[in-house]
């Protein structure tokens, strides 16, 4: 009978495999031992977000598209980008052996704090970069509460 080390961690690997795989094929990316067909990857633009002292900016690149092609919209204090990226190159005639760029529909949201006031979000669109401006909302404050000691008819201002 011969003794066998056991090593916990080499079983540990198909399973970690398994989800790098599935990870992979999830978020499309590819590896070089594992290529994904352009037809199945998904657009996904880039986005910043920065804060400043009166508000926040979101800056997301949107390369090859143009403003009439990007959607924004509020709706219950979620701002979302959507469009569409679509392929420029329908003929086949140059002979392409690989294709990178991602086209297809997108959409990112972002939640934004509560009380901003969705009328006051402005948008620039330049050299393929949407930039969208959230003023930060005013912080609540509490509001003093004048007390008065008896009746209506005795007014005494509490001090």
């Amino acid at each position: 009978m011969a003794l066998v080390r056991w090593a916990p961690a080499r079983e540990l690997y198909p399973m970690q495999s398994e989800i790098n795989r599935l990870f992979n094929t999830l978020f499309d990316t590819a590896t070089p031992l594992t290529p994904v067909p352009p037809s199945t990857r998904r657009f996904a633009p880039a986005m910043d977000i920065v804060e400043n002292e009166q508000e926040y900016v979101l800056r997301t690149d949107l390369p090859g598209l143009s403003e009439s092609e990007v959607k924004l919209e509020i709706l219950e204090g979620v701002l979302t980008i959507s469009g569409e990226r679509k392929r420029a190159d329908e003929e086949n005639r140059d002979g392409y052996r690989r294709i990178e760029r991602s086209t297809g529909t997108f959409s990112r949201s972002v939640t934004l704090p509560k009380g901003v006031d969705a009328t006051a979000v402005t948008a620039q669109f330049e050299h393929g970069v949407l930039e969208i401006h959230v003023p930060k909302p005013e912080e609540v404050k509490p509001q003093p509460v004048q007390i008065t000691v008896g009746g209506p008819d005795r007014e005494q201002v509490a001090g």
